[in-house]
């Protein structure tokens, strides 16, 4: 039975990889687990045995069948083609394994789509990770190198011992092993066949993502995020558009009295002047609750913002639409409530004709513009906010001769003055304008510039809190140079976070960690402290 023997061998190998990498990821996170006990840890191996065998018995299929139906002439042949093919995927397995733990420790997760999603900014993220995880990817090359140098040499794994099953047991045994790594795959006997959710067996997060195969988790962020839209429709039922009307018309006590516009009404502005106000979007990258004092955080990492949110309208309990840019952004700019699968900023048919701020005041003489540090191209900002309505997009590469720049562009200093510049040029042609500005500086490996704040003590000069304190320098740097021009009297400033930091904590869903900060500022504007349970969507209507 050495067919069926070799393949055993090839599979407990692969397993005890899997094991040792959950068991290293258990042991580092062990003080999170504090709830939960033995008995019920041991569950995440017996669980993340069942994980790791889904992913397993696809991998084997391939070497099951050319193993089990060609002959003993083409042996060794085969033998080096499944050998490269099995050495392949052990080094995939070991280089994800070792990606796992600087993973989670940004995100608090395994492995999932934001894994793969960055390749489409090769540059910044190779930066990146040579500049953050240089030593974390040679020790895994290292790694992976040991062990090849291993596979190569050793008799462990001996496939052509497979061929000295004779040729007729081969065929009746494959269809027998098939079934088994069918079986594997499947994971059940029930009508549905295992997913990832079947990692969740507890209330504890960490350990649920433990449990989890980071390999498997990649793959099915993947195929959920790539899925057809209409697919992803069906499974929210279909009501008609008349009916979604009447529900939403008694919701919000708003009758409907045209069709082809519906619930619109005139709504008149809180500000005494009747000249038109500007608007001006300021959107923070990453800058999450726990930073700033009046939304429940640290009192002293954001001087500027503690101050603005003293002197506007400061919302202190206002949740993200999601953890990514791409969901703030469609929020900030376009009003536009988080939906399953891929952002709207990606989706083919929002790339024209679709509602945003700018379109909006387009027929009232608006100029509108978003300003961005970094290449526009990422997550396809430039061609979406160009499709939709704004005038103009300005870049990185617009910029001449900024003060610093970083792996993600120009920095928020170098941000803030050239959108101030810009803003001085429409008040000196007599133009409304509307604009939404996207800082990048909070966002790793935090290169940030010298000389501009006092970095934290006892703490990395690249770190999350010095790249929140010299964001917030930045949005003062900003108001001190606006308050010296005449836009600043009629334009209305909002200052909003795009996400949280990161999706921390143990909780299953961490609500909290959506949390960020939001301010409303203009001039003679009545101070207050908006406590009312806030989306970014309603951040939007406030300032519109």
């Amino acid at each position: 039975m050495h067919f069926v023997k070799e393949l055993f061998k090839t599979y407990l190998l692969l397993l005890f990889f899997l094991f040792l990498g959950r068991f290293l990821l258990y042991l580092s996170y062990v003080d999170r687990l504090h709830d939960i006990s033995l008995t019920h840890s041991l569950l995440t191996f017996i669980y993340g045995a069942r994980m790791d065998t889904m992913v397993l018995s696809i991998i084997l299929i391939v070497p099951t069948l050319l193993l089990g139906i060609f002959p003993h002439s083409l042996s060794l042949k085969l033998t080096n083609l499944m050998k490269l093919y099995l050495l392949f995927w052990f080094l995939i397995l070991i280089f994800i394994e070792n990606a796992t733990f600087p993973f989670f420790a940004q995100y608090d997760v395994r492995p999932n789509y934001l894994f793969v999603q960055y390749l489409d900014a090769p540059k910044e993220i190779a930066s990146l990770l040579w500049k953050d995880y240089a030593f974390e990817l040679l020790l895994s090359f290292l790694m992976m190198a040991i062990f090849a140098l291993w596979f190569v040499k050793s008799r462990f794994i001996a496939l052509e011992n497979a061929f000295l099953t004779p040729y007729g047991h081969r065929l009746l045994l494959l269809v027998p092993i098939l079934l088994l790594l069918f079986l594997g795959i499947r994971s059940s006997f029930g009508h549905r066949p295992a997913n990832i959710s079947d990692a969740l067996y507890s209330t504890n997060r960490i350990i649920n993502e433990i449990t989890k195969n980071s390999l498997y988790s990649i793959g099915y962020a993947i195929y959920s995020n790539q899925k057809n839209s209409a697919d992803m429709v069906k499974e929210y039922g279909k009501i008609s558009l008349n009916e979604a009307y009447a529900l939403t018309s008694n919701l919000l006590h708003i009758p409907i009295e045209d069709t082809m516009r519906p619930f619109y009404r005139t709504v008149t502005t809180h500000f005494k002047s009747d000249k038109p106000k500007n608007l001006v979007i300021f959107i923070q990258e990453s800058m999450g609750a726990q930073f700033v004092r009046f939304s429940g955080g640290e009192s002293h990492l954001t001087p500027n913002m503690n101050r603005l949110g003293d002197e506007a309208i400061a919302f202190t309990n206002l949740y993200a639409n999601g953890t990514r840019s791409i969901r703030g952004l469609s929020a900030l700019s376009a009003g536009f409530l988080p939906i399953a699968g891929e952002g709207i900023l990606k989706r083919t048919k929002s790339q024209n004709d679709f509602f945003t701020i700018a379109s909006l005041l387009k027929p009232y003489g608006y100029k509108s513009s978003f300003i961005y540090g970094g290449e526009a191209r990422f997550d396809n900002m430039r061609s979406w906010y160009l499709g939709n309505g704004f005038d103009e997009v300005i870049e990185e590469k617009n910029f001449e001769n900024p003060s610093f720049r970083s792996t993600w562009g120009v920095s928020d200093e170098d941000l803030v003055i050239k959108a101030n510049e810009k803003f001085k040029t429409h008040a000196q042609n007599n133009e409304k304008f509307v604009s939404v500005m996207f800082s990048q500086s909070n966002h790793a490996p935090f290169e940030l510039p010298e000389g501009k704040i006092d970095f934290e003590p006892n703490e990395p000069k690249q770190s999350e809190r010095n790249a929140i304190k010299y964001a917030d320098y930045a949005i003062g740097k900003f108001f001190e140079l606006a308050k010296k021009e005449a836009y600043y009297n009629d334009t209305v400033f909002v200052v909003v976070a795009d996400h949280n930091v990161r999706v921390y904590g143990d909780d299953v869903i961490p609500v909290k960690t959506f949390q960020i900060p939001a301010i409303i500022v203009a001039k003679d504007i009545t101070p207050l402290k908006y406590d009312v349970l806030s989306s970014q969507s309603r951040c939007f209507s406030h300032c519109t």
